[in-house]
This record gives structure tokens, C-alpha cells and sequence, in this order.
């Protein structure tokens, strides 16, 4: 059988070839028909402009599903795992454009390296033919990587909670933020969860950024019982979890604008909040009907006129009860984390200040 020629998609200035065009990407549904390649790249074509208001000098990290996705199929957990069928690119991949920027970043564990820094639409369109689906912005831009102009409010429904539980969390978090001054900015996950964003002067660091997204989360357990900061699993119980620590370093969540590897190719869209409050299902949100969506505007066109201060949330950390909690598994041992034991197994045994079993009761 011959090879379909490589097609061409412009993106600004800039055109873009797009090889294996017609590779499926996404299986057809029973609400929408397949994706090619070449569809997923002028998806982000088309979309470039609130794209990179989403992206544009923001260190990003690529999840690229080379073969496409398919119902079944695992993202790799690590650099180790061979198993997987898509993964994070966290490096500039070889090959890259000579327009393609980058900056360098520092990982929790110190090391350092170069990662893509899109600055054009025609970028995103590029990482489309590399097999990119997801975009994974730092909240950070290149000109300071190590103070976060945005904090990221994840809200995460866990087993027992549906996206109804979602919407009525996210109108208690717009609630709680008006009262405190700050304007979100929410978005649908792609999947069953909301993202609101709250851009912040850059003058903080990840840790505060972290601190301000748990007292954040503390005053929401304060004013709904169906919300959870419990970081282990086995206490969350069925609400919605905030994930304060997305906020960390090197902790990133899908883009506006991103697709998800997901039946359908739903789309991370961003909404105004009596949007949101209506949406029924937010796979009506995806490759095939955000385009038509963007026809009335990006609802996040605003979300750079203003930056806050993130001092009313850091007085929420130092104020409602809890303390420190615990990072991802990752991350070296930080000042004041709890042990990183789960609460089940303490029963059983003691456990130092650094979590180690030091013997059975």
C-alpha cells in the first residue's frame, strides 16, 4: 500500500508538515467520528491563539501518544517504564524546529534541563506531528521559573462522587474566592474534574504557592462537607479532592485547549462559571465542537488583565487547623511533613520522624 503523503497545516506565520496525515488517532464513537493526525494538529491550529495564552513563555512538558490512544492504553510512570504506550516528554525532543524555544528548569531532586518554551502557535502544531495530545505547562514563565504567577486549584472527584459533586464544589470555591478578592478562572479537566485558575504576582515561592492551595482547600472543607485535603487515599472517602499538590514543582495539569487521552477527544475548555454551572457532560466539550465554542470568544481572554496577591490565602494556611501535609512520593523528605506512612498501616507499626518502620507494637 503507498504511503500517504505528508500533508501541510499553517499555523501563524509558519507551516507545519504533518507526516503519517491520516494515522488514527482517536477511535470513532457512538458521538463522534475518528480522529487523524493531521485533524489533532489543525485542532491546534485552530485554536492557537487561546492556546498560547495558555502556553505562550511557559516551560512545558509534552504527553505524547505516538501511536495514538486507544481504550486500554497505559501512560508510562517513569523514564524506566517500557511498558507504556504514551508518556511525558519533560526534554526538548531531538529533531526540534530551529524556531522552537526552551528554558531551563530545576527538578525537585536539583537536576536541571531544557525544556520547550512555545512562543508561536506554530509549536503546539509541531508537538501535534511528535504525538502530543496533552500540553503540561509549568505556572511559571521563563523570565522567572522559580516564582509561579498562577495558582492552580484541581478539583478531583474521587469513587462515589460524580460531576454533579464537581459543579457544586467549584460554585462554593467561586464563592470563597470573591470573598476574598481574587477572580478564577475554571475550566472543564477534560475528564470528570475541574481546573480554576488564579493568576498571582510572581513574587512567591512553590512552597508558599503550595501552602496558600491548602488553606484554599481547608476553607473548603470548612464550608462543604464533600470536600477532602486528605492526601492518602484510603481517607478522602467520597467527596472531592483538592489537589494542593499539583502546585508543586515540576507538578503540572493539562493545558486550556488540550486534548485528553480519552473516548471522544474531549478538550480541557475553558468556561465562564455560569457555563460550568450548566454544562450536563463535559464530553459535549471536545475536538469537534470546540472550535464552534470559540466562535463567542475565549472566556479565559481576560485572565492576564489582572494579578493578585496571594497573601489572603497564605492567611488561610496559617489560620485553619491541619498543618503541614504530606508531597508526592517523589519528592526528597520536606521541613514539617508528616511521615509518609500511610494511616492504615501506623496501626501496626511505629514509625520515625522520616517514616522508616522502626519495629511492630
Amino acid at each position: 500500500m503507498a504511503k500517504t503523503p505528508a500533508a501541510h497545516v499553517q499555523a501563524g506565520e509558519r507551516e507545519v508538515r504533518i507526516s503519517s496525515p491520516d494515522r488514527v488517532i482517536y477511535e470513532a464513537t457512538d458521538r463522534t467520528p475518528e480522529v487523524t493526525k493531521l485533524m489533532v494538529a489543525e485542532f491546534f491550529a485552530t485554536v492557537g491563539d487561546p492556546l498560547m495564552r495558555a502556553l505562550c513563555e511557559r516551560p512545558t512538558a509534552l504527553e505524547r501518544w505516538p501511536d495514538g490512544w486507544r481504550e486500554g492504553m497505559k501512560l508510562a510512570t517513569g523514564p524506566t517504564d517500557k511498558e507504556g504506550d504514551g508518556f511525558y516528554q519533560k526534554r526538548t525532543p531531538k529533531g526540534a524546529p530551529d524556531y522552537l524555544e526552551e528554558v531551563e528548569i530545576t527538578f525537585p531532586s536539583g537536576r536541571k534541563a531544557r525544556e520547550i518554551c512555545p512562543t508561536e502557535p506554530a509549536i503546539p502544531v509541531w508537538c501535534a506531528q511528535m504525538g502530543t495530545l496533552t500540553f503540561h505547562p509549568w505556572p511559571v514563565r521563563r523570565a522567572d521559573v522559580d516564582h509561579p504567577d498562577e495558582l492552580r486549584i484541581d478539583l478531583d472527584p474521587q469513587p462515589g462522587t460524580d460531576f454533579a459533586d464537581v459543579l457544586r464544589v467549584a460554585g462554593v470555591a467561586r464563592e470563597a474566592l470573591e470573598e476574598l478578592g481574587l477572580r478564577g478562572f475554571p475550566k472543564t479537566s477534560g475528564n470528570r474534574g475541574v481546573h480554576i485558575y488564579v493568576r498571582i504576582r510572581p513574587e512567591w515561592t512553590f512552597e508558599e504557592l503550595r501552602h496558600a492551595a491548602i488553606g484554599f482547600g481547608r476553607e473548603l472543607e470548612r464550608r462543604d462537607g464533600g470536600v477532602t485535603t486528605a492526601w492518602w487515599k484510603e481517607e478522602r472517602g467520597e467527596r472531592i479532592f483538592v489537589d494542593f499538590n499539583q502546585n508543586n514543582r515540576d507538578r503540572t495539569i493539562a493545558s486550556a485547549y488540550s486534548l485528553r487521552p480519552k473516548p471522544g477527544a474531549p478538550v480541557s475548555t475553558p468556561l465562564t462559571w455560569d457555563e460550568l454551572a450548566e454544562l450536563k457532560d463535559p464530553r459535549e466539550l471536545n475536538l469537534f465542537t470546540v472550535p464552534d465554542f470559540l466562535a463567542d470568544g475565549d472566556r479565559w481572554a481576560e485572565i492576564d488583565d489582572e494579578a493578585y496577591d496571594l497573601t489572603p490565602l497564605l492567611e488561610l494556611w496559617e489560620k485553619l487547623p491541619g498543618g503541614e501535609l504530606n508531597f508526592p512520593p517523589d519528592y526528597p523528605k520536606m521541613p514539617g511533613e508528616p511521615p509518609r506512612v500511610q494511616p492504615s498501616k501506623k496501626v501496626a507499626s511505629h514509625w520515625d520522624e522520616e517514616g522508616n518502620r522502626i519495629g511492630d507494637k
